[in-house]
């Protein structure tokens, strides 16, 4: 399938070497196309990692294998196969992936849970094992490349490679973040959604790891959505392979934790923001900010009705401010909500206020950033003090031709 690039496409930045890390791709053939489609990432021994997952049911073998054992904090080595997803496939597919896990432990002489694997594309395939042997083996073999080559194999109906970098200083030493990710449809927070894997060379304990992924998840990866749809594969790792050299973070209590987070943090979100702006058929990126409800975890679910609404996503397609449709999908969430205390801006320009439209409301400055790409939605629902941001993209007819003709 020959996608358009995305409108919103950002270009690919330039990202640092992490030390302790070695990328290589290889074409393992999973589809019918010229192209590169495993990545591999051979981690140096010691290297922390830390996980979320999705909450599928009916999750890959990847991920319950990862889940699994992200809880013993090392990893040594990362495949990504991409154009097929290797989810509903049984015990031929758990047998796929533990023979990938094998095959590079083996060549790394590492135990085979401290191999990380993750796949995306066709949902009820079994993954091809000879075909993945052979990928493996090539991968083993190839000579580096960089984080552009590592992203790009991962891809599938994305139209545009996705990486996001970010430092920090951490007392008198540097540390530097990389990631990669990859997600365009079937992209709606269930943690995670989508593929995405951050590089650091810092020190940090694996459960303090976990931890501070787990809460930049919550504030990015989990306040994004295309479609409504939670994938059975999404994966986010992150990796920390102690190459700095900086006295190992343990707790929030140690000095340059919250400079690392906030690094992570930056990470996290244009990592998240650029698989949103990656959204099949997208032609506009949407904020959506809530405040006034009942509490954080309410205004992300108020959000979360409005971003996942067709009606208001065709409507911001439509350039047509709309803002009953806002009202629908806030009235639909089960969330506190009072009618008579609403109100709903479009970039910066309140249309009601306090349960009803404005006197003098004008439609001219909203229309006018309804034409741009980037959307912003305001909404206070006047009952508490809760605040969150959501993100999400517009539905056009590009998502229908998409999906209508994934599989061919």
């Amino acid at each position: 399938m020959d996608l358009e690039r995305s409108p919103l496409a950002r270009p690919f930045p330039a990202m640092p070497r992490i030390e302790g890390v070695t990328l290589r791709v290889a074409r393992a053939q999973y589809k019918t196309w010229d192209r590169c489609d495993l990545t591999l990432a051979e981690l140096a021994p010691g290297t922390a990692v830390a996980g979320v997952f999705t909450k599928s049911a009916c999750a890959s073998s990847e991920v319950e294998l990862g889940r699994k054992n992200v809880q013993q904090g090392r990893a040594r080595a990362l495949v990504v196969n991409a154009g097929n997803s290797n989810a509903f496939t049984g015990y031929r597919g758990q047998e796929a992936v533990e023979q990938i896990m094998a095959q590079v432990a083996g060549a790394l002489g590492c135990e085979p849970a401290q191999v990380f694997v993750s796949s995306t594309g066709v949902i009820g395939v079994p993954l091809p094992k000879d075909k993945a042997r052979a990928g493996v083996a090539a991968a083993l073999s190839a000579e580096p490349c960089g984080w552009e080559d590592a992203a790009k194999a991962i891809g599938t109906t994305d139209t545009f490679i996705k990486g996001a970098t970010a430092s920090a200083m951490l007392g008198a030493t540097r540390i530097e973040l990389a990631g990669f990710i990859k997600g365009s449809g079937m992209i709606a927070p269930d943690m995670a959604t989508m593929l995405g894997y951050v590089f650091t060379d810092a020190a940090v304990v694996p459960a303090f790891l976990q931890e501070m992924l787990s809460k930049a998840n919550d504030a990015t990866f989990s306040c994004i959505t295309v479609d409504g749809d939670t994938s059975t594969s999404d994966t986010v790792l992150l990796f920390a392979t102690g190459a700095a050299g900086n006295a190992p973070l343990s707790s929030w209590d140690s000095p340059g934790a919250d400079a690392f987070y906030a690094a992570l943090l930056e990470v996290c979100r244009e990592l998240s923001h650029l698989v949103v702006r990656d959204g099949e058929g997208a032609r506009k990126f949407i904020e959506i900010a809530v405040t006034g409800a009942a509490s954080n975890s309410s205004a992300r679910r108020v959000g979360l009705a409005i971003a996942n609404s067709p009606l208001v996503k065709t409507a911001i397609a439509g350039g047509d401010a709309n803002w009953g449709r806002v009202v629908m999908a806030i009235g639909k969430a089960g969330e506190p909500a009072d009618r008579d205390k609403l109100s709903i801006g479009f970039g910066g320009t309140w249309a009601a206020k306090d349960g009803q439209p404005l006197a003098d409301y004008d439609e001219a400055p909203v229309a006018r950033h309804l034409e741009g790409q980037d959307i912003r939605i305001d909404v206070d629902l006047g009952v508490g003090t809760g605040r969150a941001t959501v993100w999400t993209c517009d539905l056009t007819h590009g998502y229908i031709s998409i999906n209508a003709d994934y599989r061919s």
